[in-house]
């Protein structure tokens, strides 16, 4: 297969939750491709320093910060991209929340802020996106979700049911969608050294999960998950929907 069935050139990407972390290195990796990334996330001042970041590397990124949960500023965002190129190729909903706490601690609205957040709001965004989609016959939709999606650990039940569903979620909208060319799938991340998991990085009991249970025996570079959003939003994966890929060292197929 040829290089160029990963070239993304002329292609423009909107990824969520792309001010730092795993958001921050699959925009870099779409505008390494050739993309024009929209970087997404709630904090203007760090969504333009992300963009900043990207566009002094030479990539192509515009900062676009809004809250995926509000329903009017998604809605506006897609539409504030489809003005300015008139057209949508990728998404990426990488954007979402975290909640650990035990089972029996959650009050009731807690449940359905953190649901809302990982859940139906990626949902939202895919099907406003999707509506232009299929003005270009064509499109890809990547969803975020987690090893946590397929295997659970006590203390983080909120969070694994609502990852659960996104896994879900994107089957369905594989199904909804094929028949306009375009494809969904997912990325399950494993263990990652992300700013946000500095803190556990620490933490003996869970440090050392990734090294006894994985395959490779290591945590994963945020680096590391850029690869897997340029397959899936190139041409090299264009027979590829449905399928949530697991980048995780091995952690769930590891006995």
């Amino acid at each position: 297969m040829s290089t160029h069935a990963f070239d993304l050139s002329g292609r423009i990407a909107l990824v969520t939750g792309a001010a730092r972390g795993l958001g921050l290195e699959m925009a870099r990796a779409l505008g390494v491709a050739g993309a024009h990334v929209f970087v997404g996330g709630r904090e203007a001042a760090t969504v333009g320093l992300a963009a900043d970041t990207l566009t002094e590397e030479g990539l192509k990124a515009t900062p676009l910060p809004f809250d995926v949960a509000d329903e009017d500023a998604a809605a506006q965002s897609i539409e504030r991209i489809i003005s300015e190129h008139g057209r949508i190729d990728i998404l990426v909903n990488n954007a979402a929340a975290r909640d650990r706490r035990d089972l029996f601690e959650f009050e009731h609205d807690a449940i359905k802020d953190l649901l809302h957040v990982d859940l139906v709001a990626p949902f939202e965004l895919s099907r406003l996106a999707a509506r232009h989609m299929k003005t270009g016959g064509s499109g890809r939709i990547i969803n975020v979700t987690s090893i946590a999606a397929h295997i659970s650990l006590k203390g983080d039940p909120v969070y694994g049911m609502a990852k659960g569903g996104l896994a879900a979620a994107t089957r369905a909208l594989a199904a909804e969608l094929g028949p306009s060319g375009i494809t969904v799938n997912a990325i399950a991340p494993g263990f990652f050294a992300t700013e946000f998991n500095a803190p556990l990085v620490d933490v003996e009991e869970i440090t050392q999960m990734p090294r006894d249970r994985s395959s490779l025996g290591r945590w994963g570079k945020p680096q590391e998950i850029g690869g897997a959003a340029v397959f899936l939003a190139s041409d090299a994966a264009s027979y590829i929907t449905g399928h949530t890929l697991a980048v995780d060292g091995g952690y769930m197929t590891h006995y």
